[in-house]
C-alpha cells in the first residue's frame, strides 16, 4: 500500500504495518461527499421518524465504512437540495469520494453506495426585524 503511493522509498512488511481506522476513511468520504454540488448534508439516520441532519458536524455519522488490507467499501446517506438532479449529483458524489480516499489511504475503493434519504429546501434566512418592524410592542 505504502509502496504504491511513494514508490521512490522501499518499505516492507518487516518495517512494521499500516492501519486506517474505519472512522478516518468515513471522515475523508464525507468531506469528499459535502464537497459536491448538490448535496445539502449528510444523514446521521432516523430519530424520531425525522432523519436526523448532520452539516459540518461528525460527517462520519452519515457514512459507513468497511476497510481490509487494501480495499475499502462505502456507504453514503445523503440529503440533496431541492432541485438537484439526483443522478448526477449521486455520480458525483461516487467519483469524488472514491478519488478522494484512493488518493489519501492508497487503498482501492471497490464501491460506493449512495442512499438518498431526503430532499432540502434552501431557506433563506430573513433579518431580524427592527424596532419599527416589530408586531406586537
Amino acid at each position: 500500500m505504502a509502496k504504491d503511493l511513494y514508490p521512490q522509498h522501499e518499505w516492507n512488511e518487516k518495517n512494521g504495518s499500516i492501519r486506517i481506522a474505519n472512522e478516518v476513511v468515513g471522515v475523508i468520504a464525507g468531506l469528499a461527499a459535502m464537497e459536491v454540488k448538490g448535496v445539502y448534508g449528510m444523514s446521521g439516520g432516523m430519530v424520531d421518524g425525522i432523519t436526523e441532519l448532520l452539516k459540518k458536524k461528525n460527517l462520519a455519522k452519515g457514512v459507513r465504512v468497511e476497510v481490509g488490507e487494501k480495499e475499502a467499501a462505502v456507504d453514503l446517506y445523503i440529503v440533496v437540495e431541492y432541485g438537484a438532479k439526483i443522478p448526477e449529483v449521486s455520480v458525483a458524489v461516487q467519483e469524488n469520494v472514491k478519488r478522494a480516499i484512493e488518493s489519501m489511504t492508497g487503498l482501492s475503493v471497490v464501491e460506493v453506495n449512495i442512499h438518498i434519504q431526503g430532499v432540502e429546501f434552501r431557506q433563506e434566512e430573513l433579518p431580524a426585524p427592527t424596532e419599527k418592524e416589530k408586531r406586537v410592542k
